[in-house]
């Protein structure tokens, strides 16, 4: 199975991955601008947009997936879920992902006995249950949580329907594929063995991924730049684009 891969643009290779629930269509707001300074590769994560399902409901088949579209010598770019995948390709392809952002992205999402910034267990089996009851409502929940806490939220709210809404459909098989991938990561204990360059981008006012995540990983990492984003919430490229598209710019 190949993913569904948009290229476009010029210059040093940049891939996008995206989050849970969404596809490469939510990269259409900072592509443009992206693509003067870049090639780049919008992946759609199997499952998700016009990329068929993994086979197995695990992190590593959906790295082994986009590892047979990732480009040599490029720079990954990930955002929530599409961040851990962000970094298992950065451990175990270090010769061909150079450098690394993680964009709203936690080493482990559920809270555990010694990680407290994480979501409780329950919560997360309840959103699972309320997908199969009410698919679209559920959804939709799940898209204001990601503007909470953003200067604008209406406006951030709108480019996430935006964007939700193209013609990709979305397969309830795979979001709770991926809601048990989310269920069961844990990354901790691999962080500190990335040796690239890493930019870590987290909204100050973020309430899916903590904070307080971002500001761990900066400490394990020994290349690493952390950069909070105040008055915003989950998406930082939708709710503060300039900043999100300057800091790339800036790894190039």
């Amino acid at each position: 199975m190949s993913l569904h891969v948009k290229t476009l643009g010029a210059g040093p290779d940049l891939v996008l991955l995206h989050g849970w629930a969404m596809h490469s269509d939510i990269w259409d707001g900072v592509r443009d601008q992206l693509a003067r300074h870049f090639r780049l590769h919008l992946v759609d994560l199997p499952g998700h947009g016009g990329s068929a399902s993994c086979e197995t409901a695990t992190l590593q088949c959906m790295v082994e997936k986009v590892t047979e579209v990732l480009p040599d010598d490029c720079t990954v770019c990930g955002w929530s879920l599409g961040g851990q995948v962000s970094v298992e390709l950065a451990l175990q392809l270090p010769q061909r992902v150079k450098k690394l952002m993680l964009v709203s992205t936690t080493p482990c999402f559920i809270k555990r006995k010694d990680w407290q910034w994480g979501m409780e267990e329950e919560m997360l089996q309840l959103f699972m249950k309320n997908l199969n009851r009410d698919y679209v409502t559920t959804l939709d929940r799940f898209l204001s949580l990601q503007v909470k806490g953003s200067i604008d939220t209406t406006a951030v709210l709108e480019k996430l329907r935006a964007s939700f809404s193209h013609d990709r459909k979305l397969n309830e098989t795979s979001l709770q594929a991926g809601l048990q991938i989310l269920l069961t990561t844990d990354l901790r204990n691999k962080i500190e063995k990335i040796s690239q360059p890493v930019v870590l981008m987290h909204g100050e006012n973020d309430i899916i991924t903590h904070p307080s995540a971002a500001r761990w990983m900066h400490q394990q990492l020994p290349s690493s730049e952390l950069v909070m984003v105040p008055s915003c919430g989950h998406a930082p490229f939708l709710s503060h684009p300039d900043k999100f598209i300057t800091k790339l710019i800036q790894m190039a």
